[in-house]
């Protein structure tokens, strides 16, 4: 089969590998979409960070270059023992895989799991013609779900689980602070799961345009006072949860300024370096700062293609799906911010 293999930083080859054999409680899939993410671009532009290329991974094992893609949908062509989703049938993988056995996953958190690993970060993944996939964290696409929506089930189930960790509620006061693509995800999650008030904050453009297609109340752009601008649309308490998914210099910051006394903070975006908050403030409001991680298979994937299938999210979102050989192409203009929204492959294209 053919497959990209990532070797390094700006090295992506596709290269022949055999087709995989799946394993007991496994399927093999024919790839028909694969997304990329931020941490694919990291990778490409100045990786191995999380790819286990120069050293073994603890729990998969594997060391050397790494076909990646962890957001994928595929069609079920061949079955590992223990398997029943039948032959043919179309699905979305959640691609982390969790023991299911572990005091973490007892508690329902298998997102942390003690043996955690991930298609696609940590072993073979998505960007390829086919890939073997526990059946565990595979959700059947809802009738009538367009492939092109069905790529962006794993990063709306990441938004979704980012919504929940927030502990919106109805009638909150909600500022979500970055307008990007997990922005976007989270935005939808919000939505999803309670009636808020919505303000998003980004810089003039596309991105809050789009935000207020998706359903936020007001947009707010950025700028050096947008602190007390956010606190004018909302009144002087604050806000009852901030959501920072910029990962931008000093937004975390803002976030503790805008949140209301005993009020959340959700940090979901990764700043390239360390903040600075003011923590005597924080403890003077008992603030709580929470953050969230991937999602939870059970709870946010299925959900997720529901709303691909009932919101005009995968529309706003889509920028284009490509070939396999387009890659290393497409990787280079989402590393360099020339990517808005999402971009899918599409290894059963030519070139």
């Amino acid at each position: 089969m053919r497959a990209a293999v990532y070797h390094g930083a700006h090295d992506v080859r596709i290269e022949e590998r055999p087709v995989p054999e799946p394993g007991a409680g496994e399927v093999l899939l024919r790839v028909l979409r694969s997304g990329m993410c931020g941490t694919d671009a990291t990778e490409w532009k100045a990786g191995p960070r999380t790819f286990p290329v120069e050293r073994a991974h603890p729990v998969t094992g594997h060391s050397g270059p790494l076909v990646p893609g962890h957001e994928f949908v595929g069609e079920v062509v061949g079955h590992g023992p223990g398997t029943t989703t039948p032959a043919g049938a179309l699905v979305a993988s959640g691609a982390g895989v969790s023991c299911g056995s572990c005091d973490r996953c007892r508690q329902g958190r298998t997102n942390l799991c003690r043996s955690y690993r991930t298609l696609g970060l940590n072993t073979a993944g998505g960007m390829a013609e086919y890939v073997a996939v526990p059946e565990s964290v595979l959700a059947p696409l809802p009738p009538g779900l367009s492939l092109d929506a069905a790529g962006l089930a794993q990063p709306l189930a990441v938004g979704l689980h980012g919504a929940r960790r927030s502990g919106a509620r109805d009638g909150d006061r909600v500022v979500l602070i970055g307008a990007g693509a997990i922005g976007s995800f989270l935005l939808t999650g919000l939505r999803a799961l309670a009636d808020v008030d919505l303000t998003v904050v980004d810089f003039p453009g596309a991105r809050l345009e789009r935000a207020l297609r998706l359903g936020a109340t007001r947009v707010v752009e950025a700028g050096p006072d947008v602190v007390d601008r956010v606190l004018a649309g909302l009144g002087p308490v604050g806000a009852d949860v901030v959501v920072e998914a910029s990962g931008a210099p000093g937004q975390l910051d803002a976030a503790t300024r805008v949140v209301r006394p005993g009020g959340t903070v959700l940090q979901v975006g990764l700043p390239a370096g360390p903040q600075q908050l003011d923590v005597h403030s924080l403890v003077m409001r008992e603030v709580s700062i929470v953050t969230t991680l991937a999602h939870v298979c059970a709870e946010d994937l299925a959900p997720a293609l529901d709303l691909l299938a009932t919101t005009p999210l995968a529309a706003e979102l889509l920028e284009g799906v490509h070939p396999l050989g387009a890659l290393a192409d497409q990787l280079e203009r989402l590393a360099t911010g020339q990517v808005e929204g999402k971009i899918l492959i599409d290894p059963t294209l030519g070139g």
